[in-house]
């Protein structure tokens, strides 16, 4: 089995790295430019790939509400050219989305099903949410993989994850700030990308949401990270409203991750479990 990942140099792309099973093509930003068709077709041709996994995205959520224009190049319309490669060369494509497709509706209060009616709030959500429509529409043997607040090492560097920046914060500082009023559940790039690997073997094609299992508010989880890793520093919450970003957030985004469950015949571990086995994993690599 020959597997092309495309986004290799991110979070999961790195994870996905070392789980998946046979021959894995990394296409780093550099060797592909996934708004740009003609590379599309000939790289993925040159790759030979039984399997294409797109963990590619623009997911800078703020400055996509500052230039929407990049992020549906990449999100939207470069994933449609890898939509349009794996139909005509019919070859099984893994697009990994996210749970910003959800959030316009301010009453909703229980994990989201994958048959629930999406409703984006910002120009990242939408740009995600229209790479979800040319995969389901192009492409039949797809998996379309929503998941949530992704953290895991990139081999390519660049910015940080929020356990990473929020723990370099606690060590730096008297006292950090976090909302708390935003439900979701972080997830391990690790547990992720053995869910996407034991996926594969299914040939159960379609929608599922992937994630940690639980809920949490990113203030609990910051609070949870010190605990695990011995930072005493002061944890403020603050609402949504006082951190003022650019973008809007779903209040609530919690997936139901009850299909994947009976699809690969196990539930992702525990957000707690997954950021305890990061931080242990974090301080190997130290």
């Amino acid at each position: 089995m020959r597997i092309a990942v495309i986004g290799a140099g991110g979070q999961l792309g790195t994870a996905l790295a070392a789980v998946l099973p046979g021959d894995v093509i990394p296409l780093t930003r550099p060797a592909l430019d996934i708004a740009d068709a003609d590379a599309v077709h000939s790289v993925l041709c040159e790759t030979a790939a039984n399997i294409v996994i797109d963990a590619a995205a623009y997911n800078r959520v703020d400055d996509a509400e500052r230039d929407p224009q990049t992020a549906i190049a990449v999100n939207s319309m470069g994933t449609k050219n890898i939509a349009l490669y794996c139909a005509r060369s019919e070859t099984p494509l893994v697009f990994v989305s996210t749970d910003y497709v959800f959030g316009r509706d301010p009453r909703h209060d229980k994990p989201y099903v994958e048959t629930d009616e999406p409703g984006p709030l910002g120009n990242y959500g939408a740009s995600k949410l229209a790479g979800e429509e040319f995969v389901r529409q192009m492409c039949p043997r797809h998996y379309v993989v929503r998941t949530c607040g992704l953290y895991g090492r990139a081999s390519s560097g660049g910015k940080e994850n929020f356990v990473d920046k929020i723990l370099r914060l606690g060590r730096e500082r008297d006292s950090v700030s976090v909302v708390d009023d935003q439900w979701c559940t972080p997830t391990s790039a690790a547990d992720l990308a053995s869910a996407i690997a034991a996926l594969l073997h299914t040939n159960q094609f379609g929608l599922y949401h992937a994630t940690n299992t639980g809920s949490t508010t990113w203030c609990r989880f910051a609070r949870e990270a010190f605990r695990l890793a011995k930072v005493d520093v002061e944890v403020k919450p603050i609402t949504t409203a006082d951190f003022g970003a650019v973008a809007q957030r779903p209040a609530y985004s919690v997936l139901d991750t009850a299909k994947l469950a009976a699809a690969i015949g196990r539930s992702m571990p525990p957000w707690e479990e997954a950021l305890a086995c990061y931080l242990q994993a974090r301080r190997s690599d130290q």
